[in-house]
């Protein structure tokens, strides 16, 4: 008679090999999905259906090769030395240095990528008339634009903002605002501010993965938070700077979880001003709920549901103080809420884009972005708290697909989610880790030689 170790046993290798080739699979398969997607894309387009894709079939921009050329060395030398040594730098170096220099890469791999496309290509995509630069000569009094902006949102109204800038609440633009009347005026500085908010994203994950498992994890995730594709869309979008806003919010929850005393409550305060501030850049971003409260909820036992409460009430104070503040000053938020969102149905954009692709061509580009590296981590995800962190940006980028309002433009949009998605690198196995790295970096640069994408 065969016994319960004989059967346990036996099935162990075949348990192994499974988990071996699980991560293999997925990647192929995600990029079946990616090829079927671009394929439907394409057919849409050629019978006549407008995508407003510049020319893609999913990523917004077209399919047009660049010659080779030197622009096209300094992305591959970060790439090669990141890949080469960069798992090992990440496991020795004290985890400050860590923190500062993942963001010094990050921001240089994103910068070397996007100058690729020629020296221009940073301040580009912020000088079209749709983006937040534009309208910021127009605003005067800081009190009269919030108390007067929602007014401004529909399209048929007397002076309507720019599509970026009715698309979301006012703290987008008077981020913009108030940079330029710190004397920081012109494309180059607004460029600056995305960057900076893009590479600052990476250290904020990296502390808040230490809260919520422990160090050694959040050094294996560096390498690849540095790598990522979406950085392609950190140089430039606006995306990059709501990124690391709401990055620092969720990583001040998950580090008050961890404090004592007046720290817990002074960091958790911070992450919720900051998770306030958040929600007035974005309107999408109260879809980063269950990620800040995942921070929190993983350690409720060490905390017991009076430190939970105690650090979701807090925070939740300091979200509440922003809405107030704007509250005050003649905004809110709920008025803008509708009032965006009758701006982007009442568009083109959202009117010709057919809902039944782009629910699923909107999954297939956020494959693109988070890389096979993410992929391949989210199919060897294994029964740890950490894992909830991927799983809840999954669900986040989930809920937002599913209201139907973000039609395209996903590489950009959800780059909040994608940061945390890579947190499921962590659950990668060491060997390989390298390949899943250059894989990453060959498709970022894959993708900016032969796609000429708006950001």
């Amino acid at each position: 008679m065969t016994s319960q170790a004989d059967r346990v046993t036996s099935t162990e290798p075949s348990t192994s090999r499974v988990r071996r080739v699980l991560p293999a699979v997925a990647v192929v398969a995600a990029g079946a999905f990616v090829a079927l997607m671009t394929t439907i894309g394409r057919h849409l387009a050629e019978g006549g259906t407008i995508l407003h894709l510049l020319g893609g079939y999913l990523l917004r921009g077209e399919w047009a090769p660049l010659d080779p050329s030197a622009r096209m060395l300094p992305p591959v030398v970060v790439g090669l030395v990141v890949v080469l040594v960069g798992p090992a730098v990440a496991a020795r170096v004290r985890f400050g240095v860590l923190a500062a220099g993942s963001a010094v890469v990050a921001a240089g791999w994103a910068v070397a990528l996007a100058l690729v496309s020629g020296p221009d290509r940073l301040t580009e995509p912020l000088s079209v008339v749709y983006e937040y630069p534009h309208d910021v000569p127009r605003v005067g009094s800081i009190g009269t634009f919030l108390s007067t902006f929602t007014q401004f949102v529909p399209a048929d109204s007397a002076d309507p903002w720019t599509t970026h800038v009715a698309g979301h609440p006012p703290g987008a633009l008077l981020a913009f605002v108030l940079l330029d009347r710190l004397g920081l005026s012109g494309l180059g500085w607004d460029a600056a501010l995305c960057i900076a908010g893009g590479a600052l994203a990476v250290p904020a994950v990296l502390v808040a993965v230490r809260a919520v498992a422990d160090e050694v994890r959040a050094r294996s995730v560096a390498p690849f938070l540095v790598l990522a594709p979406l950085a392609l869309w950190v140089a430039t979008s606006a995306d990059a700077f709501f990124a690391g806003v709401s990055a620092w919010g969720v990583a001040g929850l998950a580090t008050a979880a961890v404090s004592t005393g007046w720290r817990r409550d002074a960091k958790a305060l911070a992450g919720g001003l900051l998770l306030g501030l958040a929600l007035f850049l974005s309107f999408g971003l109260t879809a980063l709920g269950l990620i800040a409260l995942v921070v929190v909820l993983v350690h409720r036992r060490r905390l017991g549901w009076g430190g939970v409460v105690r650090v979701l009430g807090v925070g939740a104070v300091g979200v509440l103080l922003v809405v107030a503040v704007f509250a005050l000053a003649g905004y809110w938020w709920l008025d803008g809420f509708h009032a965006a969102g009758e701006r982007v149905r009442s568009g083109p954009s959202y009117a010709n884009r057919p809902l039944g692709f782009f629910l699923f061509s909107n999954l297939a580009v956020a494959l693109l972005a988070v890389g096979p590296a993410a992929i391949a981590g989210l199919a060897s995800l294994r029964r740890h708290r950490l894992a909830l962190l991927p799983l809840a940006a999954l669900v986040g980028i989930l809920v937002s697909d599913v209201t139907g309002l973000v039609r395209g433009e996903t590489e950009r949009i959800w780059l909040p989610f994608y940061v945390w998605v890579l947190t499921a690198t962590a659950f990668l196995p060491a060997r390989g880790r390298r390949v899943w790295l250059a894989l990453g970096a060959v498709l970022a640069l894959g993708i900016e030689v032969a796609v000429r994408t708006e950001w």
